[in-house]
Order: C-alpha cells, then structure tokens, then sequence
C-alpha cells in the first residue's frame, strides 16, 4: 500500500490557531483528492508547534482513465451526397487530430451528430500532489499572513522546510518556495538537527524518537493523564478548560507536566482573580479541593526534559508570585471603603452617551427589581423588596473597584465578595454575581429571588434604552449583545417557571427612562412595538437550538402569547400534537377552515344556529365541536394546552366528513353563514392553543 507523507515545517505556529489550522489542511486535501478522484484508504493529520503534517494512506497511483466524447457538426453538414467528409467533418476531425474515418455517430434527440470517443488517461498521483498541497495552505485560514526574508511567499509563520514523500522516495515539487525533500527537525533543543526519514510510514516513530509528539490529540492525551496524576496525588481536582487545554497543547512537543505551589497567603483574594491570572497569563492548571475551594497548588506543561526539574519549578514559582501579588494589592486596596461608596464614582462613569451614567442605570434597575419583586411576592416567592433595591444598587458598584479594573471578567463576582465582608445580607450579597447570569448559551441562570429580578431588570433596562436611541442589532453587529441579553430573559422566565407577562415588564422599563428628570425616551409606543417585536423575535434562535421545528414554533407565535412560560407550554404541547395520527390531517384541515373564512366576503358570527344544521355532517360537527369546547375549557384554565390539543383530535374524522359531505358555500346564503359560523368555532378551538394550520406535516 503507497503511503504519501506532507510535512510543512515552521517557526512556531500560533497556539490558538494550531488545532484549526491541521483540521482546515486535512479538509481541503481530502476535498481536493475527491474532486481530482483520486482514491485512499485513510488519511492522518499532525500538528506540533513547528509542523503541520499529513499522511494519506493505500492512496491511487493515479487517476482513473476516462472517456470523453467530442461532438461535432451534423451527419447532414458533416458528409456530402457521396458520403465523402465535408470540410466541416476534415476540419472538426483535424482539430482532433485524428482521420475523418474514425469519427463516429452519435445519435441524439434533436438529430444525428459526427462524433469521437477519446480516452483521457489519468494523470498520476504525485504530478497533482505538489499542487494539491499548495492550495490547500493557501486557503488556510490564516488572518494574517507574513513573508520571510526576500521571499515572496506569505504564510503565517516562517516556512523552515517542507516534505513530500510516497513511501521511501521524494516527490519532487516546490512548496511555499521550498524544494520538497525527506529530512525533517525534532525539538528545538533536544534533537534540533535534520534527521531523514526513510519511509513515509516511519514518520510517527522518527519524531516520538527526536522528543517530538507530532499528533496532536495524542499529546493532548498525555497533558490530561500527567495533569490528572499529579492532581492525584495530593487529592485535587484540576481546572482544565478545553480553550486551555488546546493553548497548552499546541505550545509544546514534548509535554512533561510538572507541580508547583504558592504561598497559601494568597487565597484571601478571590480565587476567580487567582485562577484568571495563572491560566490567561501564565497558562498553568489550577487546583481545587473536592468543594471547589482553590489550593496553593498549580500544573504547568514543560517543553522540556530537565535533568533538574526543581529548578524549572522553582523558575515558575518565581515567576507566578508577582502576578497573585498584585491581585492581594487590588483586593486589599478595594477593602479600604465599603463597597456602596465605590457607587459614587458611577455618577460621572458614562454607561452610553444617550443614556447617562452607570449610576441612573442603576436607578432604573432598582426601580425594575422591586417591580418584579412585588409581582414575585404576589406568586408566593419569598423576597424582600427593600433588599432587591438595595442589591439593585450595590449591582454595577465593583465596576469601580481596582481589581475589576485588572481583571474585567470578575465583575459581580468581586461584588459578592466586597459585599459578604461588608455583611451585607446574603441575599444580597450573592445576587451581585447572579446578576449576569447566563452569560452564555446554555450557562446556569440565577438561583435566588433577587439574582432573577437583577438578571432580569439589567437586561431590559438594557433593551429598552438601546432600542429608544435607535441603536438596534443590525446584521452581525450587536455591541450590547442584546440578542443574547433577550435569550437570557426569555430562559430565565421559562426554566425559572415565572407566569410574568413581557408587556408589564417592557411598560414598566420604559416608565423607568420616562420619569426621569430629563427623559431619554421622546417615541415610546415605538420603543415599546420594537422592543417587544425583537423579544419575540428571539423564540425562534431560542428553539431551534434546541432542535424544535420551525413550523411548530411558527404555529405558536401566529397568536402572539405575551407570556414565555405560556408560549413554552404551547410549544410543548404542539410538538406532542404533531406526534399524533390525527394531527397531518387536521392541520390540513385547518388549512382549508382558516383559507375558507378569509374568503368569507362578510362578517362571520360566532354563533351558530342549531336548527339550520340540515346535513348529518354538520349535526355531527356541531356536537362535537360542544362536546370538545366543554372538556377543553378547564384544561385551558390549567393551561394544559398538550391535553387540549389531544382533546381537539377527536375532531378530526367529524371534520374530514364535513368537508367530505357538506357543501360550505351554499347557494342558500343563511345556511352558508351558518356553516361558516360552524368552521369559525372550530378555527377558535385550535387557536386557544396555537395555529396548527401552520404544521408542515
């Protein structure tokens, strides 16, 4: 079996880029193999600090031969009465280079045509390969590219060397100005040489031997299991994020995991600070007891095989020691006022031009939380309205503090803390940090009552103002990340089983910005119209995510629930709706009951006269229509809409036979009302719930 091997060799590469950068090059070759036909068995991607390597193996020695037939003028153009070759068939056969009398006769619809059929042979394998691989690093995604030296090549790092081999030979070819050849580099320090390589399959084997990891999961592998070991062994669990973990990764060949410490001094600072400065600045994995509780302990990955580990150890200890010194200043520093006095440096910090300062957000966020607080209350949630005012206006106060300053990603956590040594009352203390929660897809939400209402009246107060300025999301621009921000609501309402209505809370928000002393909103009907129109708007990237069907999402919002705990109720119910046998036919039913009332030329009544139901169809429509209305309406009270809907596919073979049997529009004009006023009942049932007529089933 014929084993090709790529290596392209580097400066060191960027660390975050390393992992994308081999799955872009394995991408592109296999999609280019594909398109040239060229077939393999498998192929293997490498990457190391210094290298980015492919090896395809059992690939084709060449392209398969294909026929292509050529066609030329018709037999009538192509041969005179005689049957001798016109100049039309001389000329298209010369063209060919070939005789007139090996063309042949290609039949087609439109009529007989003179033809050839030639065999193109495939070109072999390692005349494409150069090529192959040069497109494929030119369309890596590389944001930056750069030339080294009087090279006009760019790459995103400078090129040292680059191979190409099909078993034991070189290809030969030039790749980003280098001549391919069969010698490779181990590590900078321990085998810093050319070494050959004899075989393409011995590629693996050679660099494990000259100190060098070259597949990049396996080296993430032996990060993990020496991190794990270490962590061990002093009862720990370690920190490992993935974005960490692949940084490392990418920034060694050689991976040696090493334990260090710090003085335990430190861990009066929040341990977010401490964990922030060691993995952003110093890359290093974190050590926590069974609780989560921060240790003086730390892992870092060497680059290299010291004969003296402890002066490497004794280097980072060194090294860390300044860093989780400043966040003990900062931390100190802050401690010097309480936390509420930091509130009164927000009154000159400018939250956006048009809004005013982070100390009137704060205003309105107070004034929002304790309208959600009382309407929690009146839920029978146990919530102090003074205290969520109170954190209401402790909320945005560490973004004063020094160690926010030094460390943006702390903010509400370095609250809670300043708060808990200022006894503030828990509730309050732990809302700070809940306040931005979630901060992602699929982050934890809020526990407490007042971290919800916090949560909540940020984000609106949010809303409302960057929509009255007119400075709405538009494309893939969104500085305030309001689409997020509206996703966090939405959840929050939903998975917190909050029965409040987005109208009351947007209302609200708006009367905030209007009694101010001077008003920042001038058009609130719109403000209001557009505010709403983009939360709803949101159900839709909410839901899909979670793999609901966009027609079923669209059957809810065609009747506008302001609720998002009701409108998920609906989507649930609806999506077990479509489970049913009835439910394709009466979703087309409703189709045609929903097209059949628009065309209704007059008003429709809502009711219906019992003594012109003629047909026995439409007697039996009618009953049951009665009989569905009574058991639906107090599930409805319950909101019990999966139970309705199920309720409502009793219909289904009474409406078939009405359309089966009944004729709507009556030349009698009073009973084509009355049956009308018929349908209308029923389109009213279905959209107690939802639109079904909607479902693309």
């Amino acid at each position: 079996m014929t084993t090709i091997l790529f290596e392209l060799g580097c400066e060191e590469l960027p660390p975050k880029s390393l992992k994308p950068l081999r799955d872009a090059l394995q991408a592109s070759v296999t999609a280019q193999l594909n398109d040239a036909n060229i077939n393999f068995d498998s192929m293997k991607a490498f990457a190391a600090p210094r290298r980015l390597a492919l090896q395809i193996h059992g690939i084709a020695d060449k392209q398969p031969d294909r026929s292509e037939q050529k066609r030329g003028p018709a037999i009538k153009a192509a041969f005179d009465a005689e049957g001798n070759p016109t100049r039309a068939a001389s000329g298209f056969a010369k063209g060919l280079g070939i005789d007139p009398s090996a063309l042949i006769t290609i039949n087609m619809d439109k009529g007989d045509y003179v033809g050839y059929e030639q065999i193109i042979h495939g070109r072999a394998t390692t005349e494409l390969l150069p090529q192959i691989f040069q497109t494929a690093l030119d369309n890596l995604p590389i944001a930056k590219r750069m030339r080294s030296g009087t090279s006009r090549n760019e790459f995103v790092r400078p090129v040292q060397w680059a191979v190409l081999m099909q078993d034991d030979s070189v290809i030969d070819g030039t790749i980003q100005g280098h001549q391919t050849g069969k010698q490779t580099r181990g590590h900078r320090f321990h085998s810093p040489d050319y070494h050959t390589i004899n075989h393409a399959n011995d590629y693996e084997s050679l660099l494990d031997s000259l100190k060098v990891v070259a597949d990049f999961d396996k080296r993430q592998m032996l990060i993990n299991n020496q991190v794990k070991a270490l962590a061990d062994e002093i009862n720990t669990n370690a920190i490992v994020p993935q974005s960490l973990l692949d940084e490392v990764t990418a920034l060694v060949d050689f991976p040696i995991a090493l334990r260090a410490s710090f003085e335990p001094r430190f861990l009066q600072v929040p341990q977010e600070a401490l964990i922030s400065t060691m993995q952003a600045d110093q890359k290093y994995f974190c050590l926590t007891d069974k609780d989560g509780t921060l240790q003086p302990y730390f892992i870092f990955i060497t680059n290299i095989e010291s004969k003296d580990a402890s002066q490497i150890i004794e280097g980072n200890e060194k090294v860390v020691r300044p860093r989780l010194a400043d966040a003990e200043f900062f931390f100190l520093q802050d401690q010097k006022q309480p936390l509420f006095a930091l509130t009164e440096s927000l009154k000159t910090r400018v939250f956006q031009d048009q809004l005013g300062t982070i100390w009137e957000k704060s205003e309105r966020i107070a004034k929002l939380a304790a309208f959600i607080a009382a309407l929690l209350q009146k839920q029978g949630k146990q919530i102090d309205i003074d205290e969520t005012a109170r954190a209401a206006m402790l909320s945005k106060a560490d973004l004063a503090s020094s160690l926010v300053g030094e460390y943006p990603d702390l903010q509400g956590i370095a609250g809670t803390y300043y708060a808990r040594l200022n006894n503030e009352p828990e509730a309050v203390a732990a809302s700070l940090e809940e306040q931005y929660l979630p901060k992602f897809s699929g982050d934890v939400l809020p526990q407490t009552p007042i971290g919800i209402c916090l949560a909540l009246a940020d984000r609106l107060d949010t809303l409302v103002g960057i929509f009255a300025i007119d400075q709405a999301p538009t494309g893939s621009k969104d500085p305030f990340s309001l689409r997020r921000s509206a996703i966090g609501i939405l959840r929050i309402l939903i998975e917190k089983r909050l029965p409040i209505n987005l109208v009351a809370l947007v209302e609200q928000a708006i009367k905030n910005y209007a009694s101010e002393e001077v008003s920042k909103i001038t058009k609130m009907g719109d403000t209001f119209t557009q505010v709403m129109a983009f939360l709803n708007s949101r159900y839709r990237a909410m839901y899909t995510e979670q793999g609901v069907r966009v027609d079923t999402i669209q059957a809810v919002q065609a009747i506008n629930p302001h609720m998002p705990l009701d409108f998920d109720q609906r989507i649930r119910a609806v999506q077990a709706f479509s489970e049913l046998p009835q439910a394709e036919q009466l979703a087309d039913s409703n189709k045609r009951v929903a097209n059949i009332l628009a065309k209704s030329e007059a008003a429709v009544a809502d009711s219906v006269n019992e003594a012109l139901l003629s047909e026995p169809a439409e007697q039996a429509l009618y009953s049951a229509v009665h009989q569905a209305r009574t058991a639906v309406t107090p599930l409805l009270e319950q909101a019990n809409y999966t139970q309705v809907l199920q309720t409502l596919a009793s219909l289904d073979v009474p409406l078939t036979q009405f359309f089966d049997g009944v004729m709507v529009n009556s030349e009698d004009a009073t009973l084509k009302n009355n049956r009308l006023a018929l349908l209308k009942q029923v389109r009213a049932l279905f959209l107690t719930v939802a639109d079904i007529s909607e479902l693309q089933l």
